[in-house]
């Protein structure tokens, strides 16, 4: 039962993914990249760990480190605008494979520390909610500067797509799994691993450049506290209302709360005039 759950999970996933890169090659960075941040993938992986816990405080607790892995992402976002215009002159591969390697290593850091840290030391939900905070904070500062965020010029190959669905979903399928088996701290960061943002940097930045994932760079930190903000809701409504009345109710109020309100103001923003 414990790998049906994880296999359901994680094919969902993969879809999501899979949609989030064709959003932000249709759409541009703005609307692309709220899209892409949608608090989809955590949905399924939210079920599958409440079906897979030993008990409801092992959910509360998987659930309520989300927003810190969340904040890691937003970390691993920006080192994708900020790092790349201080790389030496390679080329455009050689640059990518630095990027990956940067972005990725403090990503780990962050989360091994958090685990090691956190673990018995911090309580979860304070935690979660001063994470959810900050990476609003972070978000919002990110996309205070109008920046280019141009839509796609060429389409992302078949192949980037389907590594991209299986790399986010292979994160939540383990996810599920070590939730299952009783680690849900490592669960919950397990659930957040920047498998979707990791494809999508570099998918669009092999088939359009640099520019297209740096201006969705802004708006992916920003919709991504979207997820923050479900996992914080799911600490309460999947108890009180079960799984799926409860994934419903955290999504709705993720979106209606986050996503609507930052797309609304980012869109009512002046914008790079090459972001169109």
């Amino acid at each position: 039962m414990l790998a049906l759950h994880a296999v359901g999970a994680g094919l969902f996933a993969a879809l999501v993914a899979i949609g989030a890169t064709l959003a932000i090659e249709r759409w541009g960075g703005v609307v692309g990249g709220f899209i892409g941040t949608l608090p989809s993938t955590v949905l399924p992986a939210s079920i599958g760990i409440w079906l897979s816990s030993e008990n409801p405080e092992a959910f509360q607790q998987a659930v309520s480190v989300t927003p810190v892995g969340m904040l890691l992402n937003a970390v691993f976002l920006l080192c994708w605008r900020v790092v790349p215009p201080r790389l030496p002159s390679w080329s455009l591969k050689v640059q990518l494979v630095a990027m990956v390697a940067i972005a990725l290593s403090v990503w780990h850091v962050g989360a091994a520390t958090t685990v090691f840290v956190a673990d018995g030391l911090v309580d979860p939900l304070v935690a979660g909610v001063t994470c959810t905070g900050v990476t609003i904070l972070l978000g919002i500062a990110a996309c205070w500067t109008p920046r280019s965020a141009p839509k796609g010029r060429n389409p992302v190959s078949i192949t980037a797509l389907l590594l991209r669905g299986l790399l986010a979903a292979s994160a939540i399928g383990v996810s599920v799994v070590l939730a299952g088996v009783g680690s849900p701290l490592i669960a919950g960061m397990a659930s957040v691993f920047p498998a979707i943002f990791l494809t999508t940097m570099v998918s669009l930045w092999l088939s359009q450049g640099s520019a297209v994932p740096s201006g969705a760079v802004g708006p992916m930190m920003l919709g991504g506290s979207s997820v923050s903000v479900f996992a914080l809701l799911a600490v309460w409504s999947f108890p009180a209302l079960g799984p799926v009345a409860g994934a419903a109710v955290s999504w709705i109020g993720a979106v209606l709360t986050t996503t609507v309100p930052a797309t609304l103001w980012l869109s009512r923003r002046p914008t790079s005039p090459s972001s169109s």
